[in-house]
């Protein structure tokens, strides 16, 4: 497979980068910071694969969307199979009811800046008669909670999306593959207490990376998350009003 992967560097998408490139994938790997795709180039060289190139990419600059995507097409020769987003921005409730530039920074990101980049990537599939769009959305964005009023909206709003690219284009090629990850242990949930089904990177990687082989539309990680949220979804909202999860 010949996959653009922005967010590769920290947690969920380094584990699935390093999953793809030990399988032999070639990547092209986009990311905000240099320093860190540095980094991921050197982790993936130690299992024998090197990055087909690497180039900046900042979700909340969506000018370099276009010509990011274009370099790294030519790049992988021409035609590619999928494009990955992990990339994201999270901060807990009270941190972003009490700074509202840090707000306003994880909402444009998350759902804004993220959309934007599926735009310009939905095209250039399309273009070249289909493939793969995967992208990293939230079991926060699965019904109105309290500890994720702010991020679970930006959230929901992406996977709303996401859902309607995949009902409009499913039958035109491209396949829309939807990433609801639960709790799971990385720098972005540090100092978090994890919950008793807490996944681990390596584990989500290789459910992410089976939905994408297979175009799964939907897909929880790990897997609990897939009933839990069964169950969230089918409370009354006396009960959400009550329960502070």
């Amino acid at each position: 497979m010949k996959a653009i992967f922005l967010g590769a560097t920290k947690g969920m998408g380094r584990a699935l980068a390093r999953s793809m490139a030990r399988r032999g994938d070639e990547l092209f790997l986009l990311g905000r910071d240099l320093e860190d795709l540095d980094k991921s180039t050197a982790d993936l060289a130690v299992d024998g694969k090197k990055p087909a190139g690497v180039a900046t990419c900042d979700l909340a600059e969506p000018a370099s969307f276009g010509r990011v995507l274009d370099d790294a097409i030519v790049t992988l020769g021409g035609h590619v199979d999928a494009v990955i987003v992990t990339a994201g921005l999270f901060a807990t409730q009270d941190k972003l009811e009490s700074d509202l530039d840090l707000c306003r920074r994880v909402l444009d990101v998350d759902f804004t800046g993220t959309v934007l980049f599926c735009e310009e990537a939905k095209k250039r599939l399309l273009a070249q008669g289909g493939g793969v769009l995967c992208v990293f959305s939230s079991v926060a964005g699965e019904r109105g909670r309290k500890p994720v009023v702010l991020y679970g909206a930006a959230k929901a709003g992406l996977t709303r999306y996401l859902e309607g690219l995949d009902h409009k284009h499913r039958a035109e090629g491209l396949a829309v593959v939807t990433v609801k990850p639960g709790f799971v242990k990385t720098g972005l949930t540090a100092g978090l207490k994890p919950p008793p089904f807490a996944g681990e990177p390596e584990d989500v990687a290789e459910r992410v990376l089976s939905a994408i082989d297979k175009k799964r539309p939907v897909v929880y990680a790990p897997a609990a998350w897939g009933p839990i949220m069964a169950v969230i979804r089918s409370l009354p909202r006396f009960v959400m009003r009550r329960v502070g999860f």
